[in-house]
């Protein structure tokens, strides 16, 4: 009986097996004829079970005309790559359409202050304006 063990998972799960069957074939040979057929049976039918399991772990793969390889191959799997893309596209239009509502409200409350101030709008392009306004910080201190 041998007692190495692979590095797979898979291989792990062969050995095991390996080693249970051997045991169990063993002490097989202890049992009466028809106790030993029906557990011959039984372990026929789980070895069986398991195959189909094993298959059922497996997706298929299915290689389109233009091949390129996909799995399942169907429209939901279609829709399901479309709609995180749809999802990014609408959420980028959302964000341009408020950063534009918010740069235009920062506009319009600048143009009322200009408007609603003292001053005229004229006054903050002349350069004249500007030096008074430096001397006068000056002055203040």
């Amino acid at each position: 009986m041998s007692t190495t063990f692979s590095h797979t998972p898979e291989a792990a799960e062969e050995e095991f097996g390996r080693r249970v069957a051997g045991r169990l074939s063993a002490g097989n040979l202890e049992l009466p004829h028809e106790i030993g057929e029906r557990l011959r049976a039984a372990r026929m039918q789980a070895v069986g079970r398991r195959k189909v399991v094993r298959q059922l772990r497996t997706a298929p793969a299915v290689v389109a005309k233009g091949g390129t390889a996909t799995l399942g191959a169907g429209w939901w799997t279609r829709i399901g790559s479309v709609v995180p893309l749809i999802a990014l596209v609408a959420g980028l239009l959302v964000i341009s359409a408020m950063q534009d509502d918010n740069r235009a409200n920062e506009l319009a409350e600048l143009d009322s202050a200009l408007l609603t101030d003292d001053l005229p709008p004229a006054a903050y392009t002349d350069p004249g304006f500007a030096q008074f306004l430096k001397t006068e910080a000056l002055s203040e201190r």
